[in-house]
């Protein structure tokens, strides 16, 4: 491919570019990738910190109502549900941050799409639909029993403690969805902008 086909090309990516050689191109072309990957990794660090700290607070709140069995069943499930949250999040960025030093860039890019591919647009993606209120009523019940300081039961019993917990599942179901909604949004543009280099990559490799 001539350098002034490649620049073309990358107008139609960045209207802003300016560069003259072919090895320029390619570099920023690396930055690029590297750059759109890293945000990937972002939100894979915040999902993590945020599974650990719920965790933490599930663990010390069970530790303070040890004679509260409803209240500990309550945070066991949502326990282990965050756990495994947590172990699938950890390996996910340990395949994302995974370097293959026998590939190259094209085919560590492919991988990298293949992958983000499967966790944004595969058959169990929509599975948060499902799991996210079920986490919100029982994160809900577990912060709402705890700081009532009253047992389980006796909150259960309240019709004011139980208006409470309706109106907290509705807002936080109403944020959830909206919040992850427009974070898988901007994911799936940049995992589109990653294919987009991937194309480029692809008429790269094969014209030299």
């Amino acid at each position: 491919m001539e350098n002034n086909e490649l620049q073309k090309i990358w107008k139609n990516i960045d209207s802003e570019i300016d560069l003259k050689t072919t090895g320029q191109l390619n570099q920023l072309l690396d930055n690029k990738i590297r750059k759109t990957i890293n945000k990937f990794f972002f939100i894979l660090s915040i999902d993590i910190i945020v599974s650990f700290g719920l965790i933490v607070f599930l663990i010390v709140t069970a530790l303070n109502r040890q004679d509260d069995i409803f209240y500990l069943i309550n945070n066991s499930i949502l326990f282990l549900i965050t756990f495994s949250a947590l172990i699938i999040s950890l390996f996910s960025l340990n395949k994302l941050n995974r370097n293959q030093c026998n590939f190259s860039l094209k085919d560590w890019l492919e991988q990298r799409i293949n992958l983000l591919s499967r966790w944004l647009l595969g058959k169990y993606s929509k599975l948060y639909i499902v799991i996210i209120p079920i986490l919100l009523v029982m994160i809900n019940i577990s912060i709402h029993v705890y700081y009532e300081y009253k047992p389980f039961v006796e909150v259960m019993k309240s019709e004011e403690s139980i208006i409470g917990l309706i109106v907290g599942f509705l807002v936080g179901l109403f944020v959830s969805y909206y919040a992850i909604n427009k974070i898988r949004k901007y994911q799936i543009k940049n995992l589109e902008f990653l294919r987009e280099l991937h194309t480029q990559l692809t008429f790269n490799s094969e014209s030299i």
